[in-house]
């Protein structure tokens, strides 16, 4: 196994409660299809988290950077995938863009703190 890197993205849900409470449902074990659970793991991600508070959603992966696809090949990859272009169609019903970001669900996010880059100490 390669480096493991850490991407986080973000997205947010129609602000509907029956609609969060559907794609919650969706994403209870045995939610997604084996086909989108195979995809995620091909593409070298060894841990995928996905968070939510209010409408807003974040998704914390943990990935083999040695496996890691350029964006444009996973892209069409998962087109051509039929049971993952499927899922993604039904999970964009759900979603709405970032306001800064209107054509894209989610957005990578770029980290801009870590404890561990911090040189002193406690006391």
């Amino acid at each position: 196994m390669g480096k493991i890197v850490r991407r986080c993205f973000a997205v947010d849900l129609v602000n509907d409660p029956e609609s969060i409470a559907r794609y919650r449902e969706w994403h209870k074990p045995g939610g997604p299809p084996q086909a989108v659970t195979d995809a995620i793991r091909a593409d070298g991600v060894v841990d995928l988290q996905i968070w939510l508070v209010g409408d807003r959603m974040f998704m914390i992966l943990e990935q083999d950077a040695s496996l890691a696809v350029d964006p444009a090949i996973k892209a069409a990859r998962d087109a051509a995938n039929p049971d993952v272009s499927a899922w993604d169609a039904l999970m964009r019903t759900f979603q709405k863009p970032l306001p800064f970001s209107p054509n894209a669900t989610w957005v990578e996010m770029l980290q801009i703190y870590s404890l561990s880059d911090q040189r002193h100490g406690i006391g």
